[in-house]
């Protein structure tokens, strides 16, 4: 659903404010599935991407250049980890479609306390995620029912599932304060939560 899942995300953000000229991070960005979206509508130098596939990386840059975008100056970055600090930039909007889905909890964590400096005052930072809707003591299987077929996400191995409380639990003592969006037409029922800087 490369295309699907490209124009669902760029859509959505679309309908959350954001606008031309605001700077945009692309966490866990891949071969530019939305990237290319994204990079078609900013303006130039405004997109970044990081992520810690240097081979979807290389992809992503055929992906510029077959489409004719690379006047549009994205950044594209390999790393693996979160330290949007050594990007020497702020943002006003940032999005990981799949990345907690993937993550621990501690990566998890390390991922919002260097958000919360990476964005501006007020900024957004959207992530999607597998929920646990049965409390957070639940350590089974959870099925997550999907167009193509229902999976399995896990307490405690990729794919992982959270439940909003851990994500309230980790924004506590940072400048990020969390938002429950839930549905927003993924097809395999991943949610989204929204987080803002506060200062």
């Amino acid at each position: 659903m490369w295309e699907e899942m490209g124009q669902l995300q760029f859509e959505f953000m679309k309908e959350q404010g954001l606008l031309p000229e605001h700077d945009f991070l692309d966490v866990g960005c891949g071969s530019l599935r939305g990237g290319l979206h994204f990079i078609n509508y900013l303006e130039p130098g405004h997109y970044c991407g990081i992520d810690i596939d240097k081979s979807l990386l290389r992809a992503g840059w055929k992906e510029v250049k077959k489409h004719h975008l690379s006047d549009k100056k994205p950044l594209l970055v390999h790393t693996d980890s979160f330290d949007f600090l050594a990007l020497n930039r702020t943002f006003d909007f940032a999005l990981a479609q799949s990345v907690f889905t993937h993550l621990p909890l501690n990566s998890v964590a390390l991922c919002l306390i260097t958000m919360a400096h990476a964005l501006k005052p007020g900024g957004k930072f959207f992530a999607t995620f597998f929920e646990n809707t049965q409390g957070i003591y639940h350590t089974q299987p959870i099925p997550q029912p999907g167009v193509d077929r229902t999976r399995l996400s896990y307490f405690d191995r990729d794919p992982y599932h959270y439940n909003l409380a851990t994500f309230e639990w980790i924004c506590e003592g940072i400048d990020l304060k969390v938002e429950y969006i839930g549905d927003w037409d993924h097809p395999r029922n991943q949610k989204m939560l929204l987080f803002t800087r506060t200062l």
